[in-house]
């Protein structure tokens, strides 16, 4: 290896453009290199390997998340671009380095796929090593969500949330709707469209779980002698089968003929203590379900409700990539 060999700015300007790698390790790797730009090239994919060896069982617990949607709305893919420290994550060029990923992300369906995609000359995956050699963490694709679709859309949350959503066509005002849930998943971060979707066994789970965690705060709540929590038989709108409401509106009516109600103003207060019951024991569905959630911008009405009112369009589905 000579060491007298001299290399130019211009040079050392042209390898940091390709590599990323600060001056001083581009100028070391050309003389190493003998004035060969590839060979320069390989000397820092190699320290790259080398120091990805040394940072392999880091944690990539910070990062930046991208969205991109293609040309004509129909797909959309959300990945973190992961690294040790959020002093990093912020980097812009850092940040830029994730959207050109992003960008090749979109057309592929899987991580896999998309790891052994072309960048540049090298994989994606030989890109991360190279880079982690290059910023001195490690750096990983902690998320990589697909989502294809008749509409998608996107919304990203100071580079640490990124949602997609989908809809089921093209309506007016589409741009508004599809980034209103997608910013309602990135902060709510529903994990299934609808209480249809659960799995029966994990309701039950659930339920146990839920009113167990009740149950032992009533019991600190009475030592202190505060007000009890109400303590539900049921957690998602898939336990209230019908047999189940007619007895609350049973229940309900028993109440206010107990309260001295007249009978001829029950049907104005009977909806309210429905609606009520119904809130009160679909606790998993709002903080799980998508269309079950209150919207973020007018608590009065749900997800679902709110998209209703767009006409003939529904969710088609929806992917959420975080940091962290």
């Amino acid at each position: 290896m000579s060491t007298t060999v001299k290399v130019t700015a211009a040079e050392v300007n042209k390898l940091r453009q390709a590599t990323g790698a600060g001056m001083m390790d581009c100028k070391k790797a050309l003389v190493e290199a003998e004035g060969d730009f590839d060979k320069a090239i390989e000397v820092l994919r190699k320290k790259g390997q080398k120091v990805a060896e040394k940072r392999a069982d880091r944690e990539s617990s910070e990062g930046a998340a991208v969205a991109k949607i293609n040309a004509d709305q129909t797909a959309g893919v959300a990945i973190v671009l992961g690294c040790e420290t959020d002093f990093v994550g912020k980097n812009e060029n850092f940040v830029a380095l994730a959207n050109q990923l992003a960008d090749i992300a979109l057309n592929y369906n899987t991580k896999e796929d998309f790891l052994a995609a072309d960048f540049g000359g090298i994989t994606v995956a030989e890109k991360l090593t190279e880079q982690t050699g290059v910023i001195g963490e490690k750096l990983d694709i902690t998320a990589f969500e697909k989502l294809e679709a008749p509409y998608v859309g996107s919304y990203v949350h100071i580079n640490k949330i990124a949602a997609l959503v989908g809809l089921s066509a093209k309506v007016d005002n589409a741009e508004t709707l599809v980034k209103d849930i997608a910013m309602q998943v990135a902060s709510m971060g529903a994990t299934t469209l609808s209480y249809k979707d659960f799995d029966p066994a994990y309701i039950a789970s659930e339920t146990e779980a839920r009113i167990a965690v009740i149950e032992k705060d009533n019991e600190e709540l009475a030592r202190l002698g505060k007000t009890l929590k109400n303590v539900p038989k049921y957690i998602s709108m898939a336990q209230l089968t019908p047999e189940v409401l007619a007895q609350a509106e049973e229940d309900a009516k028993a109440e206010l003929k107990a309260e001295g109600k007249p009978e001829q103003i029950w049907d104005r207060i009977l909806p309210g203590k429905m609606e009520r019951f119904i809130s009160d024991n679909t606790t998993l569905d709002q903080e799980k379900c998508l269309l079950d959630q209150n919207f973020i911008k007018d608590e009065k009405q749900t997800v679902a409700k709110y998209v209703a009112s767009y006409g003939d369009v529904e969710i088609a589905g929806f992917k959420r990539a975080s940091v962290g």
